[in-house]
């Protein structure tokens, strides 16, 4: 056993790993969270663009609350799920329904951000890839597809160089500008600003709400805690911490640039890339930097693939999604989930046509509703449970509440007009998706009689009902294998037809049943539809027979159809395909067993020299259906 666990444990995360797989988001966001904050300020000239270190301030020390918070989320849950599970848990299902579907959103909505805007940082660089963005799009989206169904450790490893080399660049990029002061040259001369406004409130908030972009991915660590390595608990926090560090450092460090060098957003230019002008210049350095922004904004998706497989394994677990969602490859990855956050991320790349200004207005909104609940949920665990030291971590949570909730109300309240209605439209159909999958699984669960202990296994009487069209090898292995099912067993011949062909053909099969004696009776039908009419279709006629047989209610009536499996793929164009469609028309319009018993052909033994085995060579057991 124990080499079994070690074995899984060599697919999953270490501190060091984790923090690459699943910090891509958070770290990405250095790219575009800052000059989101300059072009909020730069309306009011450079006079608001002053204002970008504090408002930076402000958004790191909401990171700290919420890093804090979540590393406490991690050593309470464990098992994962975040903010679903903590919401789950203290508020009620309700709620932890809500957080998921934010947290959902959110997740499908990094991905296609991430990649429209690595890809656009690449088409900036060679103009001459521009008319091909839909389709570099979905490269990117396919090769961080196929590197997760690897599994999490190969896309940990695999992503830490790009991840080290970003961050790397940033360090000696900002080392470089602040001990300079100012920059190796002048810099491009901002945009004019059409019309300027003065710094207000407002202003302020719309900063704010543009650079909380910045802090979407820091609570896919705590969403994946299964994934990482024992002892779990203290490699994901310490993940966590790393992240925060880290990502803080470099938006407190890109802030203290900006206002040494007094950048200002100039078309045609990413913020980024005037710091690197300023601070390197334009030599070999400034397109390492270049270059690392455009591979770790393609590669900051894998942050969704790290945290939405084991939200809806946790979903899946308590009903709200399709099972299927729940299980695991060999290589410890939710293959369901991947395939599906991928799907739904290349139609929105589809429909976007691969522009990041179409996705921009709907991101980070759904996070920070998932945000506002978990720390709520957090709140009320310590309240109720109010061990050691609860009061100082209960008003911690009480703080994050308060922080991430005015945030989301300022976000959507900003965004509103630019597509954040969506969001609003979106989460609750995906909620009442979740509570209608819960629901039909409870509708199941009654009738198996999950939760309670069903009657002890009784034999009853059967009959068995085989449809045949002919005298053949695979009649006698059909009745056969009846005849061992069920007290009796009838076999079921439908006449399609009043036609002098379709008579011969009925009575030769009569004559030659008669000389062939297999000891079964042979029903014939005339083939007719649900009300009586004729038809040439097999399904209608043999199930009203089936529901004749059920009316007393004595026997199980068991529908058993043989079929000829291929032995190669293109000779399936050889067969018809009757007996499928008698089985699901059968098992639609009856309550009867359907079994297929499906023969791959082979010599009768004592017939000829036996060709060499095949897989699965003989017959299959029957299939229910």
């Amino acid at each position: 056993m124990s080499h079994v666990i070690a074995a899984q444990d060599k697919h999953r995360l270490t501190a060091g790993t984790g923090l690459a797989a699943l910090g891509l988001d958070a770290l990405a966001s250095c790219a575009y969270g800052p000059e989101s904050i300059v072009l909020a300020l730069a309306v009011a000239g450079t006079a608001g663009i002053g204002f970008t270190l504090p408002v930076t301030l402000v958004i790191v020390a909401l990171l700290a609350v919420l890093v804090i918070c979540y590393r406490q989320v991690i050593a309470t849950y464990p098992d994962g799920g975040g903010a679903y599970t903590v919401a789950r848990d203290n508020l009620g299902r309700g709620y932890g329904l809500v957080a998921a579907a934010s947290l959902v959103v959110d997740y499908v909505l990094n991905v296609a951000v991430s990649v429209a805007a690595g890809v656009a940082a690449l088409t900036s660089a060679f103009p001459a890839l521009l008319p091909w963005t839909v389709e570099l799009c979905l490269a990117v989206l396919v090769a961080v597809t196929a590197v997760n169904l690897r599994g999490v450790v190969a896309g940990g490893k695999l992503f830490a160089l790009p991840a080290l080399a970003f961050v790397g660049s940033l360090v000696v990029l900002i080392v470089v500008g602040i001990a300079r002061g100012g920059p190796l040259a002048p810099l491009p001369t901002p945009d004019v600003v059409i019309t300027p406004q003065t710094v207000g409130v407002l202003l302020i908030l719309a900063a704010f709400a543009n650079g909380c972009s910045a802090l979407t991915g820091v609570e896919a660590i705590a969403n994946a805690t299964p994934s990482f390595r024992s002892p779990r608990r203290v490699r994901a926090r310490r993940a966590e911490a790393g992240l925060g560090i880290v990502l803080g450092a470099l938006l407190i460090g890109l802030a203290v640039l900006i206002g040494l060098f007094g950048a200002g957003p100039v078309n045609g230019r990413t913020l980024l890339s005037l710091l690197a002008e300023g601070a390197v210049g334009t030599g070999p350095f400034y397109l390492v930097v270049q270059l690392a922004t455009v591979v770790l904004l393609g590669l900051a998706a894998n942050t969704s693939y790290g945290g939405l497989p084991v939200l809806a394994a946790r979903l899946a677990a308590d009903g709200a999604l399709p099972h299927v969602f729940g299980l695991r490859g060999d290589r410890q990855v939710y293959r369901a989930s991947i395939v599906v956050l991928s799907v739904l991320s290349a139609v929105l790349l589809l429909v976007a046509a691969g522009q990041v200004a179409v996705l921009v207005p709907l991101f980070a909104i759904g996070v920070f509703v998932g945000f506002a609940l978990c720390q709520a949920g957090m709140l009320r665990h310590w309240w109720v449970a109010r061990g050691p030291r609860w009061r100082p971590r209960a008003a911690l949570n009480l703080l994050g509440a308060a922080l991430t909730s005015a945030a989301a109300v300022v976000l959507v309240a900003e965004k509103f007009t630019e597509g954040a209605w969506v969001i609003a439209v979106i989460i609750p159909v995906l909620v009442a998706l979740f509570v209608g999958v819960r629901r039909a699984y409870t509708r199941i669960g009654a009738v198996l009689e999950v939760d309670t202990s069903p009657r002890r296994p009784r034999p009853a009487a059967s009959v068995v009902v085989v449809p045949v069209v002919g005298i053949t090898r695979l009649t006698e292995e059909s009745l056969s294998a009846a005849l061992s099912m069920g007290d009796r067993v009838v076999a079921l011949h439908v006449v399609l037809g009043d036609e002098p062909d379709d008579r011969g053909a009925t009575t030769a099969l009569q004559q030659r049943w008669q000389q062939w004696r297999p000891d079964v009776v042979l029903v014939m039908l005339a083939a007719i539809d649900e009300d009586g009419a004729p038809s040439r279709i097999l399904g209608p006629a043999i199930s009203r027979y089936l529901r004749r047989l059920a009316e007393p209610g004595t026997e199980r009536v068991v529908l058993l159809i043989g079929e000829v499996a291929p032995d190669h793929w293109w000779q399936r164009v050889l067969f018809n395909r009757r007996g499928a469609i008698v089985a699901r028309y059968a098992g639609r319009h009856t309550d009867a067993v359907i079994c297929r018993l499906r023969f791959r052909m082979r010599p009768r033994p004592g017939s000829g020299p036996d060709p060499a085995p095949r897989r699965n060579r003989g017959l299959v057991l029957p299939r229910s259906g």
